[in-house]
């Protein structure tokens, strides 16, 4: 078996490049998001485009972002490192989620995960507490790490950590008491952040190995503050029987019980306990995601990375498998990948089954700023780019139908003219409107106004030249048809 090492920064070392790319300015936000350069070829599903930008980015757009397939921005949220931006049903409703916190340089980090309504209100807020062991010695508020925040049909939330923890490394030529990453997950019920479940994976050393991890010891490699990391857990998924978890550096995912045992291995080298039939292969993968399970197998879908920074094996891919719990075969179904664009993505990722019925599936590139949509015939229809090549990365990309309005008022600016003045309008997160109607104030606490102009909605911000206004103090109405939905603050020039 091979060993790969690489140095500690490497993963997310996204800072290397002299960074070209343009953002968008508005006038009425102090937002600063990349420019999302958009190539549709075909019939996309519907929905926006949610991501959560880092590496070379603006300060001010280094935020979880929602954009339209024009590439315009819908919703800016606070200026933090995020992940796992994206919709999920709690409760029976919409919520949007999302990890925000440190990120470590080799690719975990400390953090909480964010629930918002669809005013984008923050109705939960889930952390991870306990007795967890840092680089650097220091305690966190919370230790909920950015690989995965799952919401499970029993309406309770999945978290990932990584603890720092002193262990034997001699089976793979280290000595008896250096410092690893054990990887780990937490069930947590959501509306009182208490551990319902947890799993260790050197709890189960006996069934996952050291030995067999792809991510060799070596270098500086095995200290409390550069600890070694021979799991690299990435993602969790409930299954009808335990869970399911993706462990990047064994390129494997392993079927858990209810009580955490593993009960059987899929392996992208060999198969592990399954014989492996066409396509079947992969390696330093993410988002493995479990569907159409039956006690007969299920659909295995994940993002392929297929590299690391010192490790190249083949082309990123989206890989979809059969498991065949009976036949004991793991079959290739599906292998996701452009044509006009190999790409090759050494970390991070997501595949996304946008609907059972057209098969169309959405690709995030991870360390790569692209994302990608195909058909059910395979075909690219929608591709996007939002950043350099290995300058920014988002940890996922999705795409989500979503409706919101906020709970905060529109925004408005007004700049002065030669000829009278332009009213700049925008309402950020806010899906519903489609026109404005500006007005004149008699003050700034006035509640007379008079209507002085109307445009329609034109990406996140809308403009409008005003000769020779009335007053000096401007308001606006965001509005669906004739249906008020928001109004802003008066805004004097």
């Amino acid at each position: 078996m091979a060993s790969w090492w690489y140095t500690a920064g490497s993963v997310l070392a996204l800072s290397l490049q002299v960074v070209a790319w343009e953002y968008s300015t508005y006038s009425s936000m102090t937002f600063k998001p990349p420019k999302l350069e958009v190539n549709k070829t075909g019939t996309t599903d519907p929905g926006y485009i949610f991501m959560g930008p880092r590496g070379d980015v603006q300060d001010a757009g280094c935020a979880a972002l929602i954009y339209d397939d024009t590439g315009d921005l819908v919703y800016e949220g606070p200026e933090e490192v995020t992940a796992n931006f994206m919709v999920q049903k709690l409760f029976g409703k919409d919520v949007i989620t999302f990890w925000a916190g440190d990120m470590m340089s080799i690719g975990y980090g400390y953090g909480t995960v964010h629930i918002l309504d669809d005013t984008y209100k923050e109705i939960y807020t889930v952390q991870l507490t306990g007795d967890f062991v840092t680089p650097d010695g220091s305690s966190k508020d919370s230790y909920c790490d950015m690989h995965e925040s799952h919401i499970t049909p029993r309406n309770t939330l999945i978290c990932t950590a990584y603890n720092v923890t002193q262990h034997d490394l001699t089976s793979i030529h280290g000595t008896s008491s250096e410092w690893m990453l054990d990887s780990q997950f937490y069930e947590i019920d959501i509306p009182t952040n208490q551990v319902l479940h947890s799993w260790s994976a050197l709890d189960h050393e006996a069934d996952i190995p050291l030995t067999t991890s792809y991510q060799g010891l070596g270098g500086d490699v095995g200290t409390q503050d550069a600890p070694y990391d021979a799991y690299h857990i990435n993602s969790v998924a409930t299954t009808n029987n335990g869970y399911f978890v993706s462990l990047r550096h064994m390129w494997s995912g392993y079927y858990l019980s209810q009580n955490g045992s593993v009960m059987w291995q899929v392996s992208g080298e060999d198969g592990a306990d399954f014989k492996q039939i066409g396509n079947a292969e992969f390696s330093w993968q993410h988002d493995m995601r479990v569907y159409n399970e039956t006690d007969n197998g299920f659909i295995l879908n994940m993002f392929n990375n297929a590299n690391t920074p010192t490790n190249e094996e083949s082309e990123t891919n989206g890989l979809s498998l059969a498991i065949d719990l009976d036949k004991k075969t793991v079959t290739g179904l599906r292998s996701l990948t452009d044509p006009n664009d190999p790409i090759h993505s050494v970390s991070q990722g997501s595949y996304q089954l946008l609907s059972e019925v057209d098969s169309h599936v959405f690709l995030a590139y991870g360390s790569i700023s692209k994302v990608k949509e195909f058909d059910g015939d395979d075909n690219v229809v929608f591709s996007a780019q939002f950043g350099d090549d290995n300058a920014v990365a988002s940890y996922r990309g999705y795409r989500y139908q979503w409706t919101a309005t906020p709970f905060w008022k529109p925004s408005a600016s007004v700049s002065k003219i030669d000829s009278g003045v332009t009213v700049y309008m925008s309402w950020n997160g806010a899906t519903e409107y489609d026109n404005w109607v500006v007005y004149a104030a008699s003050s700034a606490t006035s509640t007379n106004t008079t209507q002085i102009a109307t445009a329609k909605r034109s990406g996140f911000e809308t403009s409008a030249t005003l000769v020779d206004p009335p007053t000096n103090f401007i308001q606006v109405v965001a509005r669906k048809g004739t249906t008020v939905l928001g109004t802003s603050e008066v805004v004097s020039f």
